[in-house]
């Protein structure tokens, strides 16, 4: 389907002197009367496709462009079941090309209407079959994390190789994305961005669990030439429920191990100016030694809240600089006062504790502090500070159902804080 407005405004005059049976000019002010038959304009216009009755790569537009005085007034293609190819007409009349894609191995109608410098009407009609295109693009996906034994805040996460806009595509591919654990737990995928799915249970995971996921993309088609790709299978065991809870107003963390209680610890949290995020982390990864510089985070050298210093100890829980981590200068404001810079700082002997006793994905929660809170996603795992019901709502499955659409993703800053 074309999106110029010429064919509407000829029918309309065409069918306006056909009803009068009066000899009436066209609209525009020529000459030539409707009525009259279209002349061959084969030699006025030129098309993409190749000759000789090879096939139309469909990956390709096609063009259909005017020669010598002629202008084209209207291009209409059609395959042989009725679809439109969506066009675009110069303002000049001498150029129109396709703007959506083909279908493979169809067959395809082109009418054509020109009209010559003294307004007289030409029509050719072209035809053309699409081939199978060369190259399917596959659509692949990536798991993550790792395999391996993770916390039981762990989410599941899904990258594509191409990004994927269309609802009805991305239903496709989340159906297609199998996670199932031993034992069974209810659970569901968030579209993060166009390329990056996240799925999480209800709940935590239960401790001990087993975590499958696998794709069935492979041979399905996704959308316009896109097809789902053979994808690598994943597998993560889940250990013990580790939950370290910090209240930022008390300067205490507690942390649990399956509900029970193995470590009170005397803390600092981010001073005015600098608070730390509320909400549900998950651990990233750990570092036993991390250079931090206040630079990183925008403050000036040399200003009375610049910093340089070797940090010990640091467990890592978002990707713009946040950790749990050994800080022995301020350990006498530790359980007393909030003096760091974001991070949640302990003794030395205490953070190599908690360094030791958590695992990537273990859950690390702030409570009480006036910082902000911790962003769902693009500043490490914040998937859980969803509610159950706004983390279904990023299901393209529930979208294609409801029209629902989907937040855009968080962008972080790189840089630690202290």
């Amino acid at each position: 389907m074309n999106n110029s407005p010429r064919i509407r405004t000829v029918m309309s005059c065409t069918l306006l002197v056909a009803a009068l049976g009066a000899s009436a000019t066209a609209c525009g002010g020529s000459s030539h009367p409707l009525t009259a038959k279209p002349y061959d304009a084969a030699g006025e216009i030129s098309f993409s496709a190749p000759s000789g009755g090879k096939k139309v790569d469909p990956d390709k537009p096609i063009e259909v462009t005017s020669e010598d005085d002629a202008r084209i007034t209207d291009v209409t293609a059609t395959d042989a079941i009725g679809r439109y190819v969506v066009g675009e007409l110069s303002a000049d009349g001498s150029r129109w090309h396709s703007t959506a894609p083909l279908a493979a191995d169809a067959h395809y109608t082109v009418q054509v209407s020109t009209e010559d410098e003294d307004g007289a009407q030409g029509r050719k009609v072209l035809t053309f079959d699409t081939a199978h295109p060369d190259k399917k693009k596959a659509l692949k996906v990536t798991f993550g994390p790792e395999a391996g034994k993770y916390g039981v805040g762990q989410p599941v996460t899904a990258e594509l190789s191409a990004p994927v806009k269309d609802k009805a595509a991305r239903a496709v591919v989340e159906r297609s994305l199998k996670v199932e654990s031993q034992p069974a737990v209810s659970g569901s995928w968030t579209w993060v961005d166009d390329k990056t799915l996240h799925y999480r249970p209800q709940e935590y995971w239960p401790a001990g669990a087993t975590v499958e996921a696998h794709s069935n993309l492979d041979g399905i088609k996704v959308g316009d030439r896109l097809w789902g790709g053979a994808s690598k299978s994943l597998r993560l065991t889940i250990g013990d429920r580790i939950e370290a809870i910090t209240d930022a107003s008390s300067h205490q963390m507690t942390v649990y191990r399956n509900g029970r209680v193995i470590n009170t610890i005397p803390v600092t949290t981010g001073k005015p100016g600098f608070e730390t995020r509320n909400g549900v982390k998950v651990v990233l990864g750990k570092e036993r030694f991390v250079r931090m510089r206040s630079t990183s985070i925008g403050i000036a050298a040399g200003s009375s809240e610049s910093y340089d210093m070797p940090v010990y100890w640091a467990t890592r829980v978002t990707w713009s600089g946040e950790y749990v981590h050994a800080a022995p200068w301020s350990q006498g404001s530790q359980g007393y006062a909030n003096v760091s810079h974001g991070c949640t700082g302990m003794s030395m002997s205490n953070a190599e504790w908690f360094f030791n006793t958590v695992r990537t994905g273990d859950v690390v929660k702030v409570v009480n502090s006036n910082g902000a809170q911790m962003d769902p996603f693009g500043n490490g795992f914040g998937d859980w500070n969803l509610s159950w019901q706004k983390w279904e709502k990023g299901s393209a499955v529930q979208a294609v159902a409801t029209g629902d659409g989907r937040n855009a993703v968080q962008t972080a800053r790189l840089s630690p804080e202290v």
